[in-house]
C-alpha cells in the first residue's frame, strides 16, 4: 500500500514498527538485565567461596587467596557480559577472538610485569621467605615486611626501605637467616704465644655460657683457629636464636678482651 500521500498512515506505520521492535527486544533487554544481576551476584558468591575454601588450606597465603578469588570473580563477570551480548545477536566468537588478541598484545607489552606476578605467586606458594624473616638475595639484604604480587618490601638493618621486584628475588639464591630457628656465630681473639691456652679457652667458654641468649645445646665451643710463633688465635663458636644473634655477638665481643685480661691471659 502506498502511503506517500497519507502522512497519518505513515506515522501509524512507523509507530507500529517501533512497537513491534520494542516488543521484540523487550524480552532480550529484560533477560539481559536479569542475567547481569544474577551474574554479578554469582561472581560475589564464587569469590567468597574460593576465598573461604582456600583459607582452609593450611599455610595458604592471604595474598594468593585474594588473587585467585578475584580472578574467579572477574572471569564470571566476563562470561556473563559475553552471554548478554549474545542475547542481542552479537557474534560472541569474534568478541572472544578479539579479546584473546588484545590479551596477547597486552601480555607481550607487560612481559616483565607478568614475570613479576608469576614470581610473586611462586614466592607465596613455595615460601622461601616470609614476612618478618631476615634474608639476603643477591645484593638485597633486609627484613621482609610485605610480599605482593608484583614486588616485595624489605627493611635493611639500617632502616632503609627496599622495594624489590619479585622476579629479582625469584631468580637469585635466597639466604634466609631466620628459617631454621638457630644461628651460629664465631668470634676470634688473638692472645700472646706464651699464654695459657687452656685457661683462655675456659674463660671464653664461661663467658658464652653465662649469656642467657646463648643456647645450652649445641654447647659453646672454643678451638685454636691458628697458632704461630708470635700469636695464637682462638675461635669461640656458639648458637643463638635468630632474634638474639646481633645482641649476643655485640655483648660477647665487647667483653672478651676484658675477661681474658681479668684472668691474666695476655693478648697479642
Amino acid at each position: 500500500m502506498d502511503l506517500t500521500g497519507d502522512p497519518v498512515a505513515a506515522i501509524e506505520a512507523g509507530v507500529n514498527a517501533a512497537s513491534a521492535l520494542l516488543i521484540s527486544y523487550s524480552f532480550s533487554v529484560i533477560g539481559a538485565i536479569v542475567l547481569l544481576i544474577a551474574g554479578y551476584l554469582l561472581a560475589g558468591v564464587v569469590e567468597r567461596s574460593i576465598f573461604t575454601g582456600l583459607g582452609k588450606v593450611r599455610g595458604f597465603d592471604l595474598t594468593l587467596r585474594r588473587f585467585f578469588s578475584q580472578v574467579a570473580r572477574y572471569t564470571v563477570i566476563a562470561l556473563v557480559i559475553v552471554m548478554v551480548l549474545g542475547q542481542f545477536g552479537v557474534q560472541t566468537a569474534s568478541i572472544i577472538a578479539a579479546l584473546g588478541a588484545i590479551g596477547l598484545a597486552v601480555g607481550l607489552a607487560l612481559q616483565s610485569t607478568l614475570q613479576n606476578i608469576a614470581a610473586g605467586i611462586m614466592l607465596l606458594v613455595l615460601r622461601p621467605l616470609r614476612v618478618g624473616e631476615y634474608v639476603e638475595v643477591g645484593a638485597i639484604t633486609g627484613t621482609v615486611e610485605e610480599i605482593g604480587l608484583f614486588a616485595t618490601q624489605l627493611r635493611s638493618a639500617d632502616g632503609i626501605f627496599i622495594f624489590a621486584p619479585n622476579s629479582k628475588l625469584w631468580n637469585e639464591p635466597v639466604r634466609n637467616f631466620d628459617r631454621n630457628g638457630l644461628r651460629r656465630n664465631e668470634i676470634t681473639v688473638t692472645i700472646a704465644p706464651e699464654s695459657d691456652v687452656e685457661a683462655a679457652r675456659k674463660v671464653l667458654k664461661d663467658l658464652a655460657e653465662k649469656d642467657d641468649r646463648v643456647l645450652k645445646q649445641p654447647a659453646p665451643a672454643v678451638a685454636v683457629a691458628q697458632a704461630g710463633a708470635s700469636s695464637v688465635t682462638l675461635a669461640l663458636a656458639y648458637w643463638t636464636r635468630p632474634g638474639d644473634f646481633a645482641a649476643a655477638k655485640t655483648a660477647i665481643a665487647s667483653r672478651m678482651r676484658s675477661a681474658l685480661n681479668d684472668e691474666g691471659v695476655p693478648l697479642a
